[in-house]
């Protein structure tokens, strides 16, 4: 069951760790979208998320603070479904791509919260983790 977790963790912490590139490296670019979207400060927060997902997805994958790891993911998540795709201020054709990518955020964040729960139910037992839960 380990290994199985462990791959989980794998594919789960790609999607964010493969995201913060883009952060980190098109930061001008991406600001530029989120601000059209409403985000104050759009480029601190765009550098800010990107920090996020490094390090939520980091700990997620190598298992330190795991816990931890996935708490800050959903919130990045929790707060990009508000923020970046709030599909009620837009209409047609946008509307249902917001929508899309609304609820694929709100069932990530789901997802993190899950891995939150598991590693801090299951603690140590959870195999391949260098520490086990903060919390």
């Amino acid at each position: 069951m380990s290994l199985i977790v462990l791959l989980g963790r794998i594919l789960f912490s790609a999607l964010f760790l493969y995201s913060a590139v883009g952060h980190l490296t098109q930061t001008n670019m991406m600001a530029g979208y989120a601000q059209s979207r409403g985000v104050p400060q759009a480029r601190l927060a765009v550098l800010g998320t990107g920090v996020m997902l490094v390090a939520g997805g980091l700990s997620v994958l190598l298992g330190i603070w795991a816990d931890l790891g996935a708490l800050i993911l959903f919130a990045f998540l929790a707060s990009t479904a508000v923020l970046m795709h709030g599909f009620w201020r837009d209409s047609g054709e946008a509307r249902m791509t917001e929508q899309v990518q609304f609820f694929k955020d709100t069932a990530l964040a789901g997802a993190a919260l899950m891995i939150a729960g598991l590693v801090s139910y299951v603690g140590p037992a959870l195999g391949y983790t260098i520490t086990g839960p903060l919390f």
